[in-house]
């Protein structure tokens, strides 16, 4: 497989109006774990390695702070910060060492549709977890909105080494790995972020942990269904101040003998939303709360 200088989705910054309600629905219901606090931020784990996949920090409104991914080697942090400036990104820190709790070297740009990604190497990690019936082991991918698809997909491509896997007709897929993506990007009237998605074990811990959900009072926004590109199972959810969240899991893995397909390829028949024509039609609730959360101004 081609090497990528990006290898994983690491987590993201999401800006809650109510801390301790975020802090205490993502533990208590969604089912993370508390790290630690540190300068505002709450960090919060999953049973996987990473460090943290989510950080909270109070905000006036939900948003997106940043998406964290982890590189390679330490000297494609300058390969990235040149090619993301040649691409219209600015770097806003580093190269330097991480004063965060995750410790290791970090960068980090503002690219052209106004959000922050930061990327950082030999960052600290846990000691996996069991797998604990109905808890996400790892992020799975970030949904952005973009009011440019084809040059956001073209950003990471040319700027972080990423490669397109699928492309529909609101939708580019790009990957940094062998799952099928770890970005989608999503055409829309805004920049933001449409949702974050979650990696379960397997369809039965997606479905139990979808009626945990339930069960907390959290109904299903979306779902439960098979996508198309990707084929991973899903489940939506909005969480407490109108962020969406998915559980997902059975991500489709691909290496370059894959073949991208276009828009003509992933077409439904009327009235279908996913593959096994199960899951009903978007609610306009759901789409709204899609929109709803934008970049951390800076």
């Amino acid at each position: 497989m081609a090497r990528f200088p990006v290898t994983a989705l690491r987590s993201v910054d999401l800006g809650t109006p109510d801390l301790d309600r975020s802090v205490r629905f993502y533990c208590d219901v969604w089912g993370l774990s508390l790290v630690t606090q540190a300068a505002g931020f709450v960090y919060l784990r999953a049973t996987g390695s990473d460090h943290h996949v989510v950080a909270l920090y109070k905000s006036e409104l939900p948003e997106l702070g940043a998406v964290t991914f982890r590189v390679a080697r330490a000297d494609d942090l300058d390969s990235i910060a040149a090619k993301a400036g040649a691409e219209g990104a600015r770097l806003i820190r580093g190269p330097a060492p991480n004063d965060a709790p995750d410790g290791g070297l970090m960068m980090a740009v503002r690219v052209p549709e106004g959000g922050i990604l930061r990327f950082v190497h030999d960052d600290v990690g846990h000691a996996p977890e069991p797998s604990q019936g109905d808890r996400p082991e790892r992020l799975a991918h970030v949904n952005l909105n973009s009011t440019d698809v084809d040059r956001s997909a073209a950003f990471y491509e040319r700027a972080l080494g990423f490669q397109l896997s699928d492309r529909s007709k609101a939708m580019a897929f790009v990957r940094c790995n062998s799952d099928h993506h770890a970005v989608v990007i999503a055409d829309a009237g805004v920049n933001g972020l449409n949702h974050v998605a979650f990696l379960m074990p397997s369809l039965e811990v997606v479905m139990r942990g979808s009626g945990r959900m339930i069960d907390a009072g959290f109904p299903i926004a979306w779902g439960v269904g098979r996508h198309g590109p990707g084929d991973n199972v899903f489940s939506y959810f909005i969480d407490p101040v109108g962020t969406v969240i998915e559980y997902t899991a059975e991500v489709l893995q691909v290496d370059d003998g894959y073949v991208v397909r276009g828009p003509d390829h992933w077409v439904w028949p009327p009235g279908r939303t996913d593959q096994w024509g199960i899951a009903p039609p978007k609610a306009d609730c759901v789409k709204a709360a899609q929109l709803s959360v934008r970049y951390a101004v800076p």
